[in-house]
């Protein structure tokens, strides 16, 4: 049911996207987050695209394993593109598709539901190859070293990066206890795939109960652990691997850069999202 999500989980091999600099891989995923709401039409969406496809090919991760990640969020994807179908309320220059009572279907809601569906879907696949790419441990200090300057007003920097990495870490292993708890349900007469709502939620009430309990059970047995090596948070503490800037960070940069400039340069030339309905219709 759960097998086919990757995201939290690591990759290992070497490419040139394994090999940069985690606070590198950071920020060149908040820069394109940014590259994809600042894309306004069809063609910045293309440029993200293209983009996307060459830092796969560069990481030598197997592209279905990547776009697996979406199924993650499959549902919401399709909600939010029923919702824009359906409400859009965008003032229509054509004649509607579909008119039912208060539901009115237009060219503008279709082109909508398709251009945030898809913006979405291109959000999802960028941040899956961060984590595909970059060993909890790695994301850690990245994270840690980007939010040095908070240390100035006490703030727990490293504690807070811990914190994160270990919740990162733990998605593929609850999905794993996930799965099993399902399993051994199953053996025991449990259907979680018919009957209504009500009844589905109910048959889920046997999963979350042992799933909690399992989940308190491993954070007791992780704190035991970290209190048993003398753990005590940053004070004191020394780094093995010192994180360094390399020219595949320079190179990263620079196109990151270039992709920006390039959706800066398509939405002054090209229009809007909805300038695709002109050639459409000629």
């Amino acid at each position: 049911m759960l097998n086919d999500v990757t995201f939290g989980q690591y990759y290992p091999t070497k490419s040139f996207v394994h090999n940069m600099d985690p606070r590198a891989k950071i920020v060149f995923v908040i820069a394109y987050i940014v590259a994809i709401f600042l894309a306004d039409n069809f063609y910045g969406l293309a440029a993200v695209t293209v983009f996307l496809l060459l830092v796969v090919f560069l990481s030598r991760v197997p592209f279905g394993r990547v776009l697996r990640s979406v199924k993650m969020i499959l549902f919401l994807i399709i909600f939010t593109a029923i919702l824009n179908l359906f409400f859009y309320s965008g003032e229509s220059a054509y004649d509607p598709l579909v008119k039912w009572g208060i539901i009115k279907i237009t060219q503008e809601s279709v082109v909508n539901m398709i251009f945030l569906s898809f913006r979405l879907f291109l959000l999802v696949m960028g941040t899956a190859v961060l984590t595909l790419t970059t060993t909890p441990v790695a994301l850690t200090d990245g994270i840690e070293s980007l939010l040095t300057p908070l240390k100035w007003i006490r703030f727990p920097v490293h504690e807070l990066a811990l914190i994160m990495s270990i919740a990162l870490r733990f998605i593929p292993t609850l999905m794993d206890e996930t799965n099993r708890i399902i399993a051994a349900q199953k053996a025991r007469g449990a259907n979680f795939e018919s009957g209504g709502l009500i009844k589905r939620a109910k048959a889920v009430v046997p999963i979350l109960i042992p799933l909690l309990v399992s989940a308190f059970r491993r954070a007791e047995d992780l704190g035991d652990a970290m209190d048993a090596r003398c753990y005590s948070g940053a004070k004191g503490r020394t780094k093995y691997k010192k994180l360094t800037f390399t020219w595949r960070d320079l190179l990263g940069l620079i196109f990151i850069a270039g992709l920006i400039t390039g959706i800066v340069f398509l939405n002054l030339n090209f229009g809007g999202k909805f300038a695709i309905l002109a050639l459409i219709n000629g």
